[in-house]
């Protein structure tokens, strides 16, 4: 394995080289993002699919952009990839001491609460609020759910389900309330909280919401593709049809979708 490791290196060092691929060698450190963000995302649509030969090859991509972006830093003086590799191998170590030192644990509950006291004595350094460490940029789904349960562990959340219900119920009057104004800014604000409610009420609901919203994604997918299917064995196409003959064949997709 070492010696394909060194060759995927070799590879990419090639590919950056003068004589290499002039897309490859106009990359810098930040203009692979995109590509790294949509990479994830494709990775976790071949796990959502089970689909084994997809996960092996998406999982290369994001090893290609590790490697890539590991090179480039090396190139510019910022970091080597021995650095990386030092750097999550020491992490490992250090967030597992119940491996790796004398600490016992008993359950899974106990490893993650360990998880978190380690983690949060590595990050008190230059921070000054607990919240500092959370990605902006984290799709915001899970940035919302991220914040609250920091927000959390200092005691600054709901008690139950129906408060967080209760919750949800009042800023969706504010909502009602915001589209009776016309207000597009009053609206999106108080649509923002509504989600924002919604994805607390997950927390104590044990859901997750990204989770949901990409299940209810893939129905809306399945469910469409199904009247697609249906109107094409009469010759037609969603354009041809009624309003009325699509809200039918859609209740048909939800019986067997």
């Amino acid at each position: 394995m070492e010696k394909k490791f060194r060759n995927l290196v070799n590879i990419i060092k090639k590919l950056r080289a003068p004589d290499g691929c002039p897309w490859d060698r106009e990359q810098n450190l930040y203009s692979l993002k995109d590509y790294v963000i949509e990479e994830v995302f494709e990775f976790i649509d071949a796990l959502d699919r089970k689909d084994i030969n997809n996960i092996k090859e998406e999982l290369g991509d994001i090893l290609l952009h590790v490697l890539f972006h590991s090179i480039i830093a090396e190139e510019e003086g910022l970091f080597t990839l021995n650095e990386v590799i030092d750097t999550i191998s020491e992490k490992l170590i250090r967030r597992h001491p119940h491996v790796f030192g004398d600490i016992k644990v008993k359950s899974t509950d106990e490893v993650l609460i360990n998880w978190e006291k380690i983690k949060a004595e590595e990050k008190k350094k230059g921070k000054r609020s607990i919240l500092d460490d959370i990605p902006a940029k984290m799709p915001s789904i899970q940035r919302s759910y991220k914040l609250q349960e920091r927000a959390k562990k200092v005691g600054f959340d709901w008690q139950s389900s129906d408060e967080c219900m209760m919750k949800v119920h009042e800023e969706f009057n504010e909502l009602q309330d915001a589209i009776k104004t016309g207000n597009l800014n009053d609206i999106e604000h108080e649509f923002g909280d509504l989600l924002f409610a919604l994805i607390n009420l997950s927390r104590f609901l044990n859901v997750n919401a990204d989770e949901a919203l990409r299940k209810a994604n893939n129905r809306f997918v399945d469910r469409f593709k199904h009247i697609e299917n249906r109107l094409a064995e009469k010759g037609l196409s969603p354009e041809d049809a009624t309003l009325d003959e699509l809200e039918q064949l859609w209740k048909e997709a939800k019986k067997v979708k």
